[in-house]
């Protein structure tokens, strides 16, 4: 089983692109909740095995009402970019072509790079930056002209194995100042010139980054908030949430009513992109490695994490390519497109957050909802619900009247309590809506 998020982040001013679901380190990219897609697809999987009795990924659990994936199904999830937020501050060395790419360790422990090169655009040439001044993004990264790297002032190529990976430090505590050890496995004397930014700002609570120039500019490890150019959102960045799916699985609240277990990924693949194996082991699992006195079930995974050697075509610096010798700048497109393998209308197609076609006066409307909204998720597992018989729901809706979506949610006993024990011992700033917003039934 694939969860797949890859997407057309950029397009140029004179045409429109369609763009799926996005979990990407630019801070101009949209971004779309992936944890609804899988929601939208496990609801649909468990209406098949509760009501219709066709074939579906689950199968009867040990306890009345409960499920259980089939043996030997995994899910991977894909993303083209890495996730924005901390594992998106990936160390740049002193490379003359290319910075922060990938680097292996052989049973010799010898060190290699991958073939890269340098696409050189105005907007990718490096600048001095105001500490005080605007986020930038250096992509720098097109198969081609072997790259550099330097070691006490001299110039070294290599070539990487593609079949290779660098090897991680589980639970790794990165600081600013140990970024230069383990800036992509890449020798001790190479120098870190600078970071990869994040468009992701410090929650309220954390402690804030110290914005100096080159490498001391972001502080690791800390709770952001997805990016974008307009008011700071309330939506947590898609490293914390991944971050979190490691825990509590990628079901959600509600479906826990109806699953012996959670899921968890057991794979992520990163495109082609500026990545260091050690920062993604550091955002999706070390920060949460201590987290202790969880629930039954429920544990910190050991994801495996890896980097695919493909790039994907629209990409920014594959655009940016492409469009070398075209007037103007790239733009984000305002478009998404969700799928899931659900037989009545598979695909959600949104345009700046609503439903293709959508007008103004339209908005607030049942037409103007996202499938994956939560109003609809919700209406989905009210449907499931209503399909089965009272007395083969499961204890936990069964034995109370639940009546909101955040009542259904908070009856999810096992899940809050790991939730709980997440937030006190790792993620104690994490943003929560108010209640309000989650008392529609």
């Amino acid at each position: 089983m694939t969860s797949c998020a890859h997407y057309s982040p950029y397009a140029p001013p004179t045409r429109s692109s369609d763009k799926g679901s996005c979990l990407n380190g630019n801070r101009n990219e949209m971004h779309r909740p992936i944890q609804n897609e899988e929601e939208w697809y496990l609801l649909y999987q468990l209406q098949l095995a509760a009501t219709l009795n066709k074939e579906s990924i689950f199968v009867p659990g040990t306890q009345r009402g409960l499920w259980k994936l089939r043996p030997n199904l995994l899910f991977v999830f894909f993303s083209s970019h890495t996730p924005c937020g901390d594992a998106s501050i990936i160390p740049m060395l002193e490379f003359e072509e290319q910075p922060c790419c990938p680097v292996i360790r052989d049973q010799d422990s010898s060190l290699s790079l991958e073939d890269s090169g340098n696409v050189k655009t105005p907007e990718n040439e490096r600048k001095h930056e105001d500490p005080d001044g605007p986020v930038t993004k250096k992509m720098r990264l097109e198969p081609g002209t072997p790259a550099r790297f330097f070691t006490n002032g001299t110039a070294q190529h290599g070539k990487q194995d593609s079949g290779s990976f660098a090897s991680g430090v589980r639970g790794s505590n990165l600081t600013v100042e140990r970024l230069a050890d383990v800036a992509c496995g890449a020798p001790r004397s190479a120098t870190v010139v600078d970071i990869y930014r994040t468009g992701a700002k410090c929650v309220p609570g954390e402690a804030e980054d110290l914005r100096k120039p080159g490498a001391a500019y972001h502080q690791v490890g800390l709770l952001r908030v997805k990016p974008g150019r307009g008011d700071r959102t309330c939506s947590m960045s898609c490293s914390d949430k991944m971050a979190r799916w490691n825990v509590l699985g990628c079901q959600g609240a509600l479906l826990m009513h109806f699953l012996e277990e959670p899921i968890y990924l057991s794979a992520v693949v990163i495109g082609k992109c500026p990545y260091s194996q050690e920062v993604m082991q550091r955002a999706l699992i070390g920060r949460c490695q201590n987290v202790l006195a969880l629930p039954k079930g429920y544990g910190v995974q050991e994801l495996k994490i890896q980097q695919s050697d493909l790039l994907f075509e629209q990409s920014r610096c594959a655009v940016q390519t492409k469009r070398a010798d075209s007037p103007g700048r790239l733009v984000p497109c305002g478009a998404a497109i969700s799928w899931a393998a659900v037989p009545e209308q598979p695909l959600d197609v949104t345009a700046n957050g609503f439903p293709q076609g959508t007008t103004k006066k339209g908005i607030g409307s049942l037409q103007a909802r996202s499938r994956i909204s939560k109003v609809e998720l919700f209406r989905s597992f009210q449907k499931l619900l209503s399909s089965i018989s009272e007395d083969k729901w499961p204890d936990s809706l069964r034995l109370q009247k639940l009546d909101t979506y955040q009542e259904h949610k908070e009856a999810a006993s096992a899940y809050q309590e790991a939730w709980s024990a997440l937030r006190k011992q790792a993620f104690a700033s994490w943003i929560r809506n108010p209640p309000d917003y989650h008392q529609f039934k």
